[in-house]
């Protein structure tokens, strides 16, 4: 029992992604319903204390700017009934996943970053889990991957905006990155002036961290595209844009805990590994218990992985597949293979004392069989 009993701490670290998504979307929300009331609030009161100073305006102007000021804060009172409904569609999101973490069940993975959003909203729609996993999330992580595979920025740089609080705690330079592309695409277009009033605006701002790249970008409209001076050849490079995918991959999966590659993958690879030894990959030394020796499913997964370190070693029983030890000691046949006692008798109750070599099936009576001792 002690074996199979759950290690509700190792679930807890395995499964963070799951609180963490809601909790990040759910602060998401809650700081845009809070820009867009410092900004409406800001032109409100502004516009309230222009009306105060000013004893020239007339009923008509004083009566079209309170018109204003009410059209703004029904404006504000939409948007915060939108907001409203996406915070409480999070919270429940939360609740429906703490409750399923306190019943310690396992969820199936719906989504994986690689794509396949049709697929999970189908799978989490059939199997009613939508609350458990994140297809929302990775549909518009898709869309911001297609927009930068189109050569948009736009769309990312919108994420970065959104998103700008959380991505300065990590120290990300995602958006430098973006801002330089989209500067090099202005000179990749011979639009020069333009874009040095571009980097005038956006990357002079990163003088601080980003001053060798900002002088690079400048100099880099005195060469051309097909040059191969390094680093102006790597800035026309298209490849960029795949290197911007990435980043923006890796900084979407560390702001909401992800890990690049599905935990399932993570944890059936590290079993593996913890079971792999050179023999399983010799066919005379395999054994019936090991998935790892399994060459045609595990052992394939398995074959790049790095074999376990085993300081002491364990014989085990090709007839079984069971550990030799004291209690099951190894027995040497006259042709020198080893198997368990336990095998061994086993096989000698039902052939009348005799048993078969399982690797060369020469038969022996279990009388000459003699103890093994290992040092």
């Amino acid at each position: 029992m002690e074996k199979t009993k759950l290690n509700h701490e190792g679930l807890f670290n395995l499964e963070q992604p799951l609180l963490k998504v809601p909790a990040e979307q759910l602060k998401k929300a809650a700081r845009t319903s809070q820009r867009f009331v410092e900004y409406v609030m800001k032109e409100v009161t502004s516009e309230v204390g222009k009306l105060a100073k000013t004893n020239s305006t007339s009923a008509e102007q004083a009566a079209k700017s309170l018109d204003g000021m009410v059209e703004r804060l029904q404006k504000l009172k939409r948007k915060l009934s939108e907001t409203k409904a996406d915070e409480h569609f999070y919270v429940q999101r939360t609740k429906a996943r703490l409750s399923h973490l306190k019943e310690l069940m396992e969820i199936p993975t719906a989504e994986s970053p690689a794509g396949y959003g049709d697929t999970a909203r189908k799978l989490a729609s059939e199997t009613h889990i939508e609350d458990l996993v994140d297809v929302e999330l990775f549909a518009e992580s898709r869309q911001v991957e297609d927009a930068l595979e189109n050569r948009n920025c736009a769309e990312c740089l919108k994420w970065c905006t959104d998103n700008r609080s959380s991505l300065e705690k990590i120290q990300s330079t995602l958006e430098f990155s973006l801002r330089l592309q989209e500067y090099v695409e202005l000179a990749r277009q011979q639009r020069k002036e333009e874009a040095i009033r571009y980097c005038r605006k956006y990357l002079v701002a990163w003088q601080s961290t980003h001053m060798r790249q900002i002088q690079q970008a400048m100099a880099l409209l005195a060469f051309a595209p097909d040059t191969t001076c390094q680093p102006y050849s790597t800035l026309w490079d298209e490849s960029r844009w795949e290197i911007l995918i990435d980043q923006f991959r890796a900084d979407n999966h560390a702001l909401h805990n992800l890990t690049s590659q599905p935990l399932l993958t993570m944890t059936l690879q590290a079993g593996l590994s913890a079971l792999k030894t050179p023999a399983c990959y010799t066919p005379a030394d395999r054994t019936i218990n090991c998935p790892v020796c399994a060459a045609d499913t595990f052992g394939q997964l398995a074959k790049d992985l790095p074999c376990a370190h085993h300081v002491n070693s364990c014989i085990v029983d090709r007839i079984s597949g069971t550990i030799m030890d004291e209690d099951n000691p190894p027995l040497v046949l006259p042709n020198g293979y080893v198997y368990s006692t336990k095998s061994l008798q086993a096989l000698a109750a039902d052939n009348s004392g005799n048993v078969k070599c399982a690797r060369t099936g020469e038969a022996f009576h279990i009388s000459e069989a003699r103890r093994a001792f290992v040092l």
